[in-house]
């Protein structure tokens, strides 16, 4: 938001708002906002809007666990029903947040765009149907854009604690320990949130016919890590924390390696900032200014999924992750 504020765009936000009480530091910068879930969209709440940033949906695994066809209702029909009514509406840009996790188990060498989808969980498989799916509304008055984000890391108003560099530097700072899950040999690329920004505002200046119905790996290609280098990294960062591995730690078939020259050269405005190094910088004195505690970020304030069945045991969110009347109300 801030991003696009900055270059005179005219914002509108829309979101169920279910980490609302998960703040991080300084609140999000404030825009209108329709408060509403993406299931329940309407066509008047796209008219009239240029373009649509479609980031909407469950971002990780364990909250799909909750209900798994909650995953494909949400990130998948959901997401195509909205470009149906954005289509509908006469808006002409839609950019759509998909992920390198639709790579999946995709070895060691490095990916393209043009590489095989090879998905290893619902998340990734939903990212693979709607951009088959969007790719089928594309046509000249419609023009969906597809960036396969490497995996955030970095301090934001909503910030995760279950992505890997910032699990690890909180890991670190809050015990002494960068604790591993698993035997640290997986690549991951990984991306600063504000470079994923960057990413869109670019493509909302690119010309229609560089971008139309394209795909973009969003990173850095020098920013392909294994989780053990990115360990390493956070043990030079976070002073007097020692690295360990969990005592069921094992291979993790996720693994790929991407090539982000693609978005560089067909967007020269993007021109991302960031790399591991000064992210986990980032997050270790942000963390150190707030005093982050270890109840923080694996407890039900900051960890998605315990906030999630918090909100559902408090009887203010239903099985379906709709608020209930009560919440409404409230």
């Amino acid at each position: 938001m801030p991003l696009l504020l900055a270059e005179g765009y005219d914002l509108v936000g829309l979101d169920s708002d279910l980490f609302e009480a998960s703040t991080f530091g300084a609140p999000p910068v404030a825009i209108p906002e329709i408060r509403k879930d993406l299931r329940d969209v309407t066509p008047a709440d796209v008219q009239g809007f240029d373009a649509v940033i479609h980031l909407a949906g469950l971002s990780n695994d364990p909250l799909g666990d909750i209900n798994p066809v909650l995953t494909y209702e949400i990130n998948h029909r959901a997401s195509l029903r909205l470009a149906d009514l954005a289509k509908a509406a006469g808006v002409h840009r839609f950019l759509f947040s998909s992920s390198c996790s639709t790579y999946g188990a995709g070895g060691q060498d490095m990916i393209d765009e043009t590489g095989a989808f090879n998905p290893v969980t619902p998340y990734g498989e939903s990212k693979v149907l709607v951009e088959r799916d969007l790719s089928a509304l594309a046509d000249d008055g419609f023009s969906p854009v597809y960036f396969r984000n490497a995996t955030a890391y970095g301090v934001s108003p909503r910030l995760r604690f279950d992505l890997v560099l910032n699990n690890l530097v909180a890991w670190a700072f809050t015990t002494g320990l960068v604790f591993l899950k698993s035997d640290g040999t997986p690549w991951r690329p990984i991306v600063h949130i504000e470079d994923i920004s960057r990413a869109f505002l670019a493509a909302l200046k690119a010309p229609r016919e560089a971008i139309h119905d394209e795909a973009f790996n969003v990173g850095r290609t020098d920013q392909n890590y294994r989780i053990r280098e990115i360990a390493e990294i956070v043990t030079e960062t976070v002073p007097g924390c020692r690295l360990e591995f969990a005592e069921d730690a094992g291979p993790d078939k996720r693994t790929y390696r991407v090539d982000c020259d693609k978005i560089r050269r067909v967007m020269p405005d993007f021109v991302p900032q960031w790399d591991v190094r000064r992210g986990a910088r980032e997050l270790y004195h942000a963390y150190r200014h707030v005093g982050l505690k270890l109840d923080d970020f694996e407890g039900p304030r900051y960890k998605r999924l315990a906030h999630i069945q918090e909100l559902m045991a408090e009887g203010r969110l239903d099985t379906s992750l709709r608020w209930t009347a009560a919440a409404r109300a409230a």
